[in-house]
């Protein structure tokens, strides 16, 4: 049976961990994981509100891996700022329960966490190897397989292939607001970039925050009052929400592309992060690497031969990465052109999505489900 090491212990590399070990309790796996047993550091760690695609809460639950709360996504508004053209998104439409959930980071990482320490206990062949940085590891040495799962943030990665450098930052944190917003998301594009409200854990009167713009612009909102922040916030956003009545846990992260060319390299395979980092635009970062996660575990308990499954996964995730790598691209780069024509262009484009429902159905549940 062949030996498989994930290296990097996010919520991609426990999932992929999560997948193999329920498929194969007996898989000989080694998880290289650079933070401590205890789960105090995530626990307290990043509170950030992630996107995960109603797909992607139907594979967690498969290994009973989903956290709470999570709300529910069931109407997305789409718009662009001084122009016209919109698009609004049901559940309806797509005939299903949810378009998608919002999750603190923290929590879908501590749920992974602990789905795996309840299921490790029946895998004879499992090794959990906690506090191991990147740099300690001599890959020759760590199996068969070797899973690159531990990726980073933009422009913290030692590695540019396909890259693309934004020029921005968003930021992300909670507003509150006068109004109670049930199951509703707000993507607002503006001359900077997105602007997108979600739900959030603490009641339908709060909102994830993300507001991209220019490193610059970024900088200077940080550094207002809040009662500016929330005056500039509610000047850019709109009335569409209610009121922003507080702001809070406001932070910043730069933003572009950085995925690689190849995911296989001889017995070295690279999934979410490792593979691709994006722009946030349409909440697809993690999903992606879910999907990645999900699909390497399949091929490496069906197949018994190790390059044969490395190279079936390549194929197999080719189509849905170049889908969801081009279309968020796409969104980040032309929506903050100035031209006239694109601008024009844009309003065309969200209004034939909001009068085509076979258009804006297809786009959804690639959002959704990935492309297959």
């Amino acid at each position: 049976m062949k030996k498989i090491a994930i290296i990097g212990a996010g919520p991609v590399g426990l999932a992929c961990a999560n997948w193999i070990l329920s498929k194969q309790p007996d898989a000989h796996l080694h998880l290289f994981d650079r933070l401590p047993e205890a789960d105090d550091s995530i626990q307290q760690g990043d509170s950030r509100g992630i996107a995960v695609s109603q797909g992607s809460h139907l594979l967690l639950k498969t290994i009973n891996a989903w956290p709470t709360p999570s709300p529910a996504i069931h109407t997305i508004h789409i718009s662009h700022r001084g122009h016209f053209g919109k698009a609004i998104v049901k559940r309806e439409e797509l005939q299903q329960d949810a378009l998608g959930h919002i999750v603190r980071y923290a929590d879908i990482h501590l749920t992974l966490r602990q789905a795996l320490k309840k299921i490790a206990g029946q895998s004879p062949n499992f090794q959990w190897h906690f506090n191991q940085a990147n740099d300690q590891l001599n890959l020759d040495q760590l199996g068969d397989v070797i899973v690159h799962a531990e990726g980073g943030l933009f422009k913290q990665q030692d590695w540019q292939e396909i890259y693309r450098d934004y020029q921005q930052s968003a930021i992300v944190g909670w507003v509150k607001t006068n109004q109670l917003n049930q199951h509703m998301a707000w993507e607002r594009f503006t001359d900077e970039g997105p602007l997108a409200l979600l739900p959030n854990h603490q009641g339908p009167e709060y909102l994830n925050l993300v507001w991209c713009g220019s490193p610059a612009s970024t900088e200077r909102r940080l550094q207002l009052d809040k009662d500016t922040f929330i005056k500039e916030l509610q000047e850019a956003f709109g009335s569409r929400a209610g009121t922003f009545i507080d702001a809070a846990e406001l932070r910043s992260y730069q933003l572009g592309l950085n995925a690689r060319k190849k995911i296989v390299d001889k017995n070295e395979v690279w999934i979410g992060n490792a593979a691709q980092t994006m722009h946030p635009v349409a909440g697809q970062g993690l999903n992606l690497g879910l999907r990645d996660a999900h699909t390497l575990a399949d091929v490496l308990c069906d197949e018994n031969d190790d390059h044969r499954a490395l190279e079936k996964y390549e194929q197999l995730r080719k189509k849905d990465r170049k889908a969801t790598i081009g279309t968020t691209d796409f969104l980040a780069r032309v929506f903050t052109s100035k031209l006239k024509p694109v601008i024009w262009g844009r309003g065309i484009a969200l209004s034939s999505l909001q009068l085509l429902s076979p258009l804006k159905q297809g786009i959804t549940r690639q959002m959704m489900f990935g492309q297959r």
